[in-house]
């Protein structure tokens, strides 16, 4: 779906953790001090540079707890090259959520203010499914939560985790 956008997408992260096997092995390597080519990021990133060049836009806010997990330290190891690709990353801090409705699915995409992905996970952080809906409201609450977020974080280059 990120593939084919007209104009842009944003990109909203809940979680503290995932657990996706295709990022476990890379955070190990991570732990252990060992370099990463980020080769197995290469089509995204490929994507996002292509999205750039076509003047789209493709934004990430990530929701964190402070201190920042593991997971979140590893990504923020690496986050440079998602932005230098194209994309932008914000951070914002649990506690400053207060006022800020959010969708109680968590994560999801909104891909040309026309249709959300819903990315639904287990306890664990495994991806469990996905949800796709064009209704109007739903796209419309989503678009707005993100927003929300994207007004009260702080850009990556700039975040200094607690």
């Amino acid at each position: 779906m990120c593939k084919s956008i007209k104009k842009s997408f944003v990109h909203l992260e809940t979680r503290d953790a995932y657990g996706t096997e295709v990022e476990l092995p890379h955070m190990a390597k991570w732990r252990r001090g060992e370099p990463d080519d980020f080769a197995w990021l290469g089509w995204w990133l490929e994507m996002l540079r292509g999205h750039r060049a076509a003047g789209r836009t493709c934004r990430r806010a990530r929701i964190v707890s402070e201190p920042v997990s593991d997971y979140q330290r590893w990504t923020m190891s690496h986050a440079e090259v998602f932005i230098d690709a194209g994309e932008d990353i914000r951070y914002l801090p649990r506690p400053k959520l207060a006022t800020v409705p959010l969708p109680g699915s968590g994560d999801f995409y909104v891909f040309d203010d026309e249709l959300v992905l819903f990315l639904h996970y287990a306890g664990n952080g495994t991806n469990a499914s996905f949800e796709i809906t064009e209704d109007t409201r739903t796209v419309r609450t989503c678009r707005l939560a993100f927003e929300s977020v994207w007004e009260l974080g702080t850009p990556f280059r700039e975040y200094r985790p607690a």
